[in-house]
Order: C-alpha cells, then structure tokens, then sequence
C-alpha cells in the first residue's frame, strides 16, 4: 500500500506541474520541476530498497511528458537520489536549516544535467537562450524556498499514511 501513496504523489505532481501551475503562474518561469523535492524527500527519509522503484517510476513519468530525451529525467532523479543517501551517510540533512539548501542544489544539479545535455546533443551553432542563466537562478532560488515546505508536507502525509494503514491492519486483524 505504500507503493500507492507514492505512485499517487508522482501523478498529482506530474497534474499539478503539466496543468495547475501553468495556469496559476502565466509567466512559468519560475516554476521548478516539483519532482525533485520528492526526490530528494525519498534519498533523505525512506529506506532505498523501497524508493529506487519509485524513482524509475517518477522518471518514466517525467520523461513521457518532457521533450527531453527519453531517459534524462529517469537518470537525473537516480543521481539526485543516489547523492542524497550520499550526504544523508555523513550530514544530518533531516535538519530544517538544511533543507531549503539542499532542495535548491538539486534543482541546480537538475538543470545543470540539462545544459550539459544541451551542450553535448545539439553540438551545433545553436546557443543558449540568453535569459537562461537568469531562470536557472530563479528556479533555484523558488526550490530553495518552497523546497523545504514540500519536503516537509511529504513527510507529514507519509506519516499520516502510514498511521492510517497501521489503524486500519489493527482494526482487521482485531475483528478477526
């Protein structure tokens, strides 16, 4: 059942990113990809074992919807995860303070991936837009600040998740 609650979060954040944010926030560029929070919660709060399917599947996700090439986003949110456990080994990182620093470095790394992709793929005359390194700084700095925030309500509703699940195998297993 927990596989639910994640597979429901990866589609809510793929609806909210695709078609609710957009229409909130016209001007779009200072909107992130909201699967990174939720990857960095996995690599910070849950156990690998039940997260690296997840992961696989966020990607898939993301890469069906985006123009990017196909397996981008499905490597970007491995390494993502793999460096949060990485810093989880020697870095108290469920800190608070650190969380805002730590959403927005992997929005950074995101988009990065993304340059680097752009500069090997397209190997032509084409340059970057001019205005990129000003929304790449933008989307850093919204992740930074509302990073923390959806780190956090991924937290709480695991929590309250898994108290309802536990509630509910009680309640079962009483009545038996």
């Amino acid at each position: 059942m927990t596989y639910f609650f994640y597979v429901s979060v990866c589609l809510l954040l793929t609806v909210a990113q695709t078609t609710v944010i957009p229409l909130l926030m016209p001007f779009g560029r200072c909107t992130y990809d909201l699967m990174v929070p939720f990857v960095l919660y996995l690599g910070i709060f849950r156990p690998v074992r039940e997260s690296i399917g997840v992961i696989f599947f966020a990607g898939f996700v993301t890469d069906n919807f985006s123009a990017a090439p196909f397996g981008l986003y499905s490597i970007i949110y491995l390494w993502l995860f793999a460096g949060t456990k990485w810093l989880v080994t020697f870095l108290h990182v469920g800190n608070r303070i650190l969380l805002p620093l730590i959403a927005g470095t992997g929005v950074l790394a995101e988009n990065i991936v993304f340059f680097a992709t752009f500069a090997v793929v397209l190997r032509t005359d084409s340059r970057i837009p001019a205005d990129a390194f000003r929304i790449l700084w933008e989307q850093t700095l919204w992740a930074a600040v509302t990073g923390m925030f959806l780190i956090m309500m991924f937290l709480y509703t695991q929590k309250k998740w898994d108290r309802r699940l536990k509630e509910r195998s009680e309640k079962e297993n009483g009545n038996t």
